[in-house]
């Protein structure tokens, strides 16, 4: 199941090497940031909670069995983590899409605050076309349920094989692509009504 490149990284992390968890962090990061950001939407949070995901892995190395690959488990401890925040930002009535928002607006009023970010734009509407695009799809993925929004997240935008979102997520195969599917259709739904009602 694992690579040599994981069960080296795995020995170390085990070792408590600091330079290990340097890597895995390199490593990982974005895709747990990815992970997070999409059953979220919101960047602080997700860089939270990815935080924590990583501080979590340095805590559990140890109970680590090596039976699915090494990011098969860290999507796992993700997953749960995201789970975790979003129950308790649900009872705190948190919109998940207000960033998204935000951003679409400061970027049609020609106010973006992203770092870098050139002050001419070769094409302002096809920018502010792809911020409401963006803000539409993520709306779209708020709106799921836990945890068909994961799978979505997992399949669709990570690119994971269904082995390891089952891994992952306790799923057997056939179940993992059932869910999908209503998920799937849940989005196409969600999209066709917000598309005709603009």
């Amino acid at each position: 199941m694992m690579s040599l490149k994981e069960h080296l990284l795995v020995r170390r992390l085990r070792e408590r090497d600091e330079q290990a968890f340097k890597e895995a962090v390199r490593l990982y990061q974005h895709k747990v940031y990815n992970l997070v950001y999409r059953m979220v939407g919101n960047r602080e949070e997700a860089e939270d909670v990815a935080q924590e995901v990583f501080v979590t892995v340095l805590k559990s190395i140890d109970t680590f069995r090596g039976d699915s690959k090494f990011s098969t488990w860290l999507y796992r401890i993700a997953a749960n983590h995201t789970k975790n925040r979003m129950k308790y930002l649900g009872r705190r009535a948190y919109n998940s899409t207000s960033e998204l928002t935000d951003a679409t607006e400061r970027e049609a009023q020609g106010k973006s605050d992203t770092a870098g970010f050139k002050t001419q734009i070769a094409a302002p509407d096809a920018v502010l076309e792809g911020l409401q695009m963006e803000q539409l799809v993520q709306e779209a993925i708020a709106s799921l349920d836990e945890e068909h929004r994961v799978l979505v997240v997992l399949r669709d935008i990570e690119s994971l094989s269904y082995e390891e979102i089952g891994a992952i997520t306790g799923l057997n195969e056939g179940t993992v692509k059932s869910r999908l599917h209503r998920a799937r259709m849940a989005l196409k739904d969600y999209m066709a009504k917000r598309i005709e009602g603009d």
